[in-house]
């Protein structure tokens, strides 16, 4: 077994499939620094291409015309600086960095059982971070945000940064400010091993149930087209919202599909990889049918510190983001030959 990684537990009951503990585990792992927050809207978009190869490479960076209008170029972001502004003098007054992370997703910000610390791709860059601000990477509070509670948090200032698979889209950039893309995913489709009769995100949906987290750009792109799936709950983003079809963290999937509530998950497929190595039993179908690219989120106006975690990823892609891909990610999700080029407004 690899160091750092969950202990493959089984259920003895018979309903359970696969690693039927996850979803206990991570309700069970508590942050030293948790909030509550109040619920908030879907917050996804949609995308439409396969994704393809990462561009002209991690150490290039392109110039590209924004408009706002159209929206053109969603991951185009602000040219890196070191300069300090308010929002990264705030950080150095307090002399922590708070950043929203998950705790539950494998491989990107999880809590190891056996150390006890949260660990993952997305850990390691909300270090880098820090490092780089207050020189030392241990200088940051992590707190542990659901997926439909990223853009909240930003916006109450509970976080300074959400570090957490989240996608740059249009609808997006309207609520929140991101950093250049460090990562590139696409939607795909999880399901158990045996189910034959479900090839991927095609007309073999039809009348299946199908798990997506609130706010994601799963449930979106479901919205666009469901092929006649079943993936909306009664009372949808409200109090009477059941989170059995939309459900607030997307590990809560796994869970449902494990215990055979769900036929299938829609999700990225960098999440679906590692909850694939978790479950022996489930599998990604298909092909990828968007493509979508992962940034830093900070508060709309936090010019400074947008431009200073761009700085940070300019020699983040140089090297530490080739070994953090090689330790976490590349088990389970090979052949990716580097990071996004990174794109500037």
């Amino acid at each position: 077994m690899p160091n750092g990684t969950y202990p493959l537990v089984r259920r003895t009951a018979m309903r359970f499939r696969g690693w039927g503990g996850v979803a206990a585990m991570a309700v069970a792992c508590g942050l030293t620094a948790s909030l509550t927050l109040l619920p908030l809207a879907h917050d996804g978009g949609g995308a439409a291409a396969a994704p393809g190869t990462h561009g002209a490479g991690p150490g290039v960076g392109t110039g590209v015309q924004v408009k706002a209008d159209t929206c053109e170029n969603p991951e185009a972001s602000l040219r890196p600086s070191t300069a300090d502004g308010p929002a990264i003098q705030a950080v150095k007054d307090r002399g922590k960095l708070i950043v929203g992370v998950d705790q539950s997703s494998f491989r990107w910000g999880y809590r190891n059982p056996e150390k006890g610390i949260l660990e993952g791709f997305d850990i390691d860059l909300a270090r880098a971070i820090a490092k780089d601000i207050l020189g030392d990477e241990n200088a940051v509070i992590f707190r542990a945000i659901p997926t439909n509670q990223r853009i909240a948090a930003l916006d109450s200032g509970k976080v300074d940064l959400v570090v957490r698979t989240m996608t740059i889209n249009c609808k997006r950039i309207q609520q929140v400010a991101f950093s250049t893309a460090y990562f590139q995913a696409g939607q795909q489709v999880l399901a158990p091993k045996l189910a034959k009769d479900v090839t991927g995100y095609d007309s073999s949906l039809r009348g299946k149930r199908i798990c997506t987290a609130e706010g994601s750009t799963a449930y979106e792109a479901l919205e666009e087209n469901s092929f006649g799936a079943l993936f909306k709950d009664e009372g949808d983003g409200t109090k009477d919202d059941k989170d059995l079809l939309t459900v607030p963290n997307q590990l809560d999937c796994l869970a449902r599909l494990q215990l055979g509530e769900v036929d299938a998950v829609v999700t990225d497929n960098a999440l679906a990889a590692g909850q694939a190595a978790q479950d022996p039993a489930v599998e990604l179908k298909g092909r990828p049918f968007t493509t979508e690219f992962y940034g830093v989120a900070a508060k709309l106006g936090n010019d400074d510190l947008v431009r200073r975690v761009n700085h940070v990823l300019v020699n983040y892609r140089n090297g530490p983001w080739q070994e953090a891909y090689k330790h976490w990610l590349k088990a389970d999700l090979p052949g990716i030959t580097g990071p996004p080029a990174p794109r500037y407004k």
